[in-house]
């Protein structure tokens, strides 16, 4: 069965991403597995934005319960897929910010390094206390090493006089 809109400017060959609720609407009851994928895929670049919007809408108002429950499920996962990468990149960055090692991070955090790992490689999402405390923390070691200046070569060290 081919895809056909009534009454749009736009047809199921253009971009998902111009279909607007209608066209998704259409694609929900009256579409076939390739125009799903479609959806699924458009969707999958871009989580949060204005399709994801109108495929939310569209699921709304659609009839056909198990292709509605299946794109449901697909916007969520990558809506958190989306989600668990900012949070990853996040506490990297913030771990690279604090100037250490990974373990000395994560201790300063108040977790232990195994912990820590599994945050950074996002198989365990933190806390949004622990990312936030992670932040202050690099912030903080990220201002001292600022404040200090570079560090000095060995043969520039002089010992205090006594």
């Amino acid at each position: 069965m081919v895809l056909r809109f009534r009454n749009l400017d736009v047809t199921p060959e253009d971009p998902v991403e111009q279909w607007g609720v209608e066209g998704l609407l259409t694609a929900i009851d009256r579409g076939s597995l390739r125009d799903w994928r479609r959806i699924d895929a458009a969707v999958d670049l871009e989580p949060y934005g204005a399709l994801a919007e109108q495929l939310d809408t569209a699921l709304e108002l659609a009839e056909d319960v198990g292709v509605v429950s299946v794109l449901r499920r697909r916007l969520a996962a990558a809506q958190d897929r989306a989600a668990r990468s900012l949070v990853t990149d996040r506490l990297n960055e913030n771990t690279a910010r604090f100037g250490g090692t990974a373990a000395a991070f994560a201790r300063a955090v108040g977790t232990s390094p195994s912990r820590m790992s599994t945050y950074l490689r996002g198989t365990v999402m933190p806390s949004a206390a622990v990312l936030v405390k992670a932040e202050l923390i690099a912030e903080a070691a990220a201002r001292r090493r600022e404040a200090d200046g570079p560090p000095q070569a060995a043969t520039d060290f002089r010992p205090p006089s006594a």
